[in-house]
Parts: C-alpha cells; structure tokens; sequence
C-alpha cells in the first residue's frame, strides 16, 4: 500500500525483529524504498510501573545496554545510530528518567500524536473490552481529523506492522481506504524524520 501511494513511513522495530531471519527480506526492502528505520528497544522491555509511572523497572545500565544491541542489529542493515536518531520507547510508555537516559544517549524520544485508536490495532478478541475494531479505528482516525481544527497537520499514527494470529480483523487491510480517504482531503505520508525536521524550520 505505501508504494501504491508513494507514500513513506518510519518503522521503529526491536532488536528481536531485525535479527529474525524471517525478516531480512522486509527489512532490506524498506531500507530500498526510503523509508525510515529506527529502534524500539533491543527486547522490548517495560521501563516503568503501569501503575506507578515514576517507578522505574530498569536500571540505567539495563537501558543502555539493551538500547545498544539494537542499534548494533541495526547496523547489520546499514542503519548507524546516526541516521536514526529518534527513538520510540518499548510500549510508548515511558517517564522523565527515560526521556533524560534517552537524551544522553544523543538521541530524541518520540511518541504517537494521541486522539486516535489506531495504536489499538494490535489488541484480539480474547482481550475483551479492550479489543478495538478495524472499523473503530478507522473512524477514530477520521472522526479525529474533522473535529480538529488542526485535522492531521503533523499527526504521527501510530500502527503496528505486525498482530497477534488471534486478531483476525487486521487493519492494515484497510490501509488503502484510510490513506485514500486522507488523500482525497490533500494529506501526504512522511518520514518521522522529514516531519520533525519541517517543525523545525
């Protein structure tokens, strides 16, 4: 779908995803087509207390060490810590101590803009009420992008590009109709890297 509207996305994968030989393939094909590749941690690990947020579950070396494992299965793809320099934290879940760790690391922290359910497109059946449809997401998207008055100038969606086998409803198989619909009201896709740094400017 990205190619079919030459769109651009950023991917930010673990360290166990870019060593998976089942995805080498992917992997080089997205580095080809210009997209951005950055980290999500090496394992995916939980940084703080889902309850408690100022409670951190890692030490300060645990942090580095497993950020570096990822950048260094990274490097395997040609992608230095250079040219990836924004980083989005394991479950988007974070607090002040990651953010500062982050930073000494030379790199920038980044989150999904919030307002829409699209980061709910992992979640199953099984999960009860905290299964969020294809359906629901689209339409919190859309429904997002006529209420604001900014719409989604400089929005960051957040997708998973992988689900649970119990998830059967997968939403990238709407990914077609969402990008048109946005298309058609004079959106384009871009690089993480590309938007932030028009902010800048």
């Amino acid at each position: 779908m990205l190619q079919k509207h030459q769109a651009k996305a950023s991917f930010f994968l673990t360290g166990r995803f870019y060593r998976n030989p089942d995805f080498k393939g992917l992997i080089r094909e997205l580095k080809k087509d210009g997209h951005y590749l950055g980290a999500h941690s090496d394992e995916h690990l939980l940084y703080c207390d889902w309850t408690k947020r100022d409670s951190l579950l890692v030490t300060r070396e645990q942090f580095s060490e497993d950020l570096q494992r990822n950048y260094q299965r990274m490097e395997a793809f040609g992608v230095k810590k250079s040219d990836a320099p924004y980083y989005l934290p394991p479950y988007e879940w974070y607090n002040h101590s990651i953010a500062n760790w982050t930073e000494a690391e030379g790199l920038q922290l980044v989150n999904f803009s919030p307002g829409t359910r699209s980061a709910a497109d992992y979640t199953y059946p099984e999960m009860g009420n905290r299964y969020v449809s294809s359906e629901t997401v689209l339409q919190s998207i859309m429904g997002y992008e006529a209420k604001d008055r900014n719409g989604l100038n400089g929005f960051m969606l957040l997708l998973h590009i992988g689900t649970d086998p119990r998830r059967e409803d997968k939403f990238y198989h709407r990914l077609d109709e969402m990008m048109t619909l946005l298309e058609q009201k004079g959106y384009r896709f871009v690089r993480l890297d590309d938007l932030l740094e028009q902010r800048k400017n």
